[in-house]
């Protein structure tokens, strides 16, 4: 290991050790108290504005609720369902499982605030509403600083250090399935993911629209079939994943310990639940009223974490490939499959894979075009950027996997802790829309309606609402 290697290391460990963990375990938390739970009590709310959303018709130069959930799963799911799990699982072992699980259930209510503050101050585009932390940083808090500070860290963290961590990630999976030259993969990624991108937002959400449900679908499938033929293994892996995660034996030995830092960093990579990614996609919706998007949000970490990325937990488990070898990442993954449904298994991931973290490279681009667009609308800069998301997915596909991992771990976190203060601080707005929503479905009201109006304190930097 480098001496630049080393240090980044031993960065990554103090900000998540001392800082970040205490600060999303601070605020799933206080949000899941203030909302009361807001993540159960509607679930089935959440299933019933997501179909209305993807039935309903959507008018030109509009997002509708179904497509900018479509483009936040893009980002989410990808690389941390396939490869995150299975190096979470192999660095702090089963026990990482429940970790994540915990920082999923109870991260989804700071999902929901978030999600909803993004729709609450979003502004007018060109093409469509845009917004996220940047916009509710400055218009909330009236910080400019450090909404430029956000907007600057997602653009730096998902539109090149994700891309690259998804590119390596792809360009690893056809190595080990195909043996085909990484560099090759590289410039096959770079090429689609610059067409795509020069397309704007509504090209993107139309890929990642029907691309991501199929996907995801079909891998669901696979895996309850799985678990299926493993059946009379499966609370043998429940209770090796709870053991590893309260354990005597772990404790002693420090496991718990690893357990829960790589559950939960790699559960926040995977759900980027309070990260202020989600938020981005959020903002482009089209709806009556804020807290629809917040709650079809809230559905999207669910659907990541304790769906796939335990669809991927279970299968790597039920092979125990993770305590007698010594792969990791995604390989770790191809490997597990293999074992269960023959070698076409490593061919499934590979291709699955490909299809995951492609899309999340058109939802990290995304993330960072909105956020570009904050500070400038000079179309060099933005032309500029979309040029150097395609050399860094070229460049991804060639580096180490540890450095990538931990370069993405530390700017995550910064991105995360900024994040987290603004939502300390302008969460109480989003839990008086929740009110709102919900007074006006006490009353009978089917669709609830919006209005500037109703939050007296910030109504007049509620530009997109009536008033």
């Amino acid at each position: 290991m480098t001496v630049f290697e080393t240090l980044v290391d031993f960065l990554n460990n103090f900000i998540w050790t001392y800082i970040m963990i205490a600060m999303l375990l601070g605020a799933a938390i206080w949000f899941s108290i203030k909302t009361r739970f807001v993540q159960f009590r509607k679930i089935g709310e959440m299933f019933f504005l997501l179909g209305e959303g993807a039935a309903k018709g959507i008018e030109k130069n509009q997002v509708s609720s179904f497509q900018a959930f479509c483009i936040s799963l893009a980002s989410r799911v990808g690389t941390g369902n396939l490869a995150g799990v299975a190096t979470a699982v192999a660095i702090g072992g089963p026990g990482a499982v429940f970790w994540m699980w915990i920082i999923a259930i109870l991260g989804a209510a700071s999902a929901f605030i978030e999600s909803t503050l993004a729709q609450m101050f979003k502004v007018k585009g060109k093409d469509s509403y845009i917004g996220g932390p940047a916009y509710y940083i400055q218009r909330g808090l009236g910080l400019r600083w450090m909404a430029i500070l956000f907007a600057v860290c997602i653009t730096v963290t998902f539109g090149l250090i994700f891309n690259s961590l998804q590119a390596n990630t792809i360009a690893l999976a056809f190595q080990d399935s195909f043996s085909i030259d990484p560099i090759w993969i590289g410039i096959i990624i770079s090429a689609l993911t610059l067409t795509i991108i020069f397309g704007g937002v509504h090209r993107i959400a139309i890929v990642s629209g029907v691309i991501v449900p199929i996907m995801a679908l079909l891998y669901i499938f696979l895996a309850i079939g799985i678990v299926l033929f493993n059946i009379e293994k499966l609370p043998g892996v429940i209770s090796l994943i709870i053991e590893n995660a309260f354990g005597l034996e772990q404790t002693i030995g420090g496991g718990v310990g690893a357990a829960l830092m790589q559950g939960i960093r790699r559960g926040l990579f995977s759900n980027e639940a309070g990260l202020g990614s989600a938020p981005n996609a959020a903002a482009t919706a089209y709806v009556s009223h804020p807290v629809k998007q917040g709650l079809i949000q809230t559905l999207g970490v669910f659907t990541d974490t304790l769906i796939i990325c335990t669809c991927t937990a279970f299968i790597i488990l039920f092979s125990d490939l993770h305590s007698t070898t010594s792969l990791n990442g995604i390989q770790l993954t191809q490997a597990a499959l293999s074992s269960e449904i023959g070698s076409i298994g490593s061919t499934f991931v590979s291709i699955a894979i490909l299809f995951f973290a492609f899309t999340s490279i058109l939802g990290n681009y995304y993330y960072g075009e909105a956020n570009i667009l904050f500070f400038t609308k000079k179309r060099w800069v933005m032309t500029s950027y979309r040029l150097l998301v395609g050399v860094m997915t070229l460049g991804g596909s060639l580096i180490s996997l540890q450095l990538v991992w931990n370069l993405a771990d530390i700017s995550m976190a910064i991105m995360g802790i900024v994040n987290l203060i603004a939502i300390l601080l302008l969460g109480k707005y989003a839990i008086k829309a929740l009110k709102d929503y919900n007074s006006q479905k006490r009353i009978g009201i089917k669709s609830p309606i919006f209005r500037a109006s109703s939050i007296p304190d910030i109504e007049d930097k509620l530009t997109c609402w009536p008033k």
